[in-house]
């Protein structure tokens, strides 16, 4: 047993050692890079991940990410918003249990009054899974998204939260 703790404390350590040796660039090079500096690497002008964005009662939500490609001029762009919306209501139907709902809206660059031009919304019934989603647009000068619950066969939503804004021209 004896030589087994010796064992043991002298690979702590090692591997203590080992991490403080390790220059600040190399752990650097392993932190994520912020997903919103529009890197080549990227293929997109702006992109950022978003959410998580929960319904009132946090038994839906949803995650993602976004990506704006611009073209030369600056004059057009297309938008990509890609996400996962989870149902966390554990309930059954007969105890209350809804269904997760995202509602997600674009506003299109000559729209000055607020008109939101390009609605989806998608419904993922399923506790403790979720289900992929995508929007796309073109010429999008603004994107918002909000979570909500819904019932199983119901066409209005409830116990939604705020709306959340996950891009905007002047964002940029």
């Amino acid at each position: 047993m004896k030589r087994l703790t010796t064992g043991l404390l002298a690979a702590t350590a090692t591997a203590a050692a080992l991490t403080l040796a390790v220059p600040a660039a190399a752990q650097a090079a392993t932190t994520p890079v912020a997903a919103s500096t529009g890197t080549a690497s990227s293929g997109y002008d702006y992109d950022d991940y978003w959410g998580p964005v929960f319904s009132e009662n946090h038994k839906a939500k949803a995650k993602g990410w976004i990506g704006v490609e611009w073209n030369h001029h600056q004059t057009s762009n297309e938008v990509h918003v890609r996400g996962k919306l989870y149902d966390l209501d554990y309930r059954t139907y007969n105890q209350g249990g809804k269904c997760a709902y995202v509602k997600i809206q674009a506003r299109h660059f000559e729209d000055h009054h607020g008109y939101w031009f390009k609605s989806k919304n998608y419904k993922y019934c399923g506790a403790g899974e979720y289900k992929k989603f995508h929007l796309y647009g073109e010429d999008i000068a603004a994107v918002r998204v909000k979570v909500c619950q819904i019932g199983l066969h119901s066409s209005h939503p409830t116990r939604c939260g705020d709306w959340e804004y996950l891009y905007t021209t002047e964002s940029e």
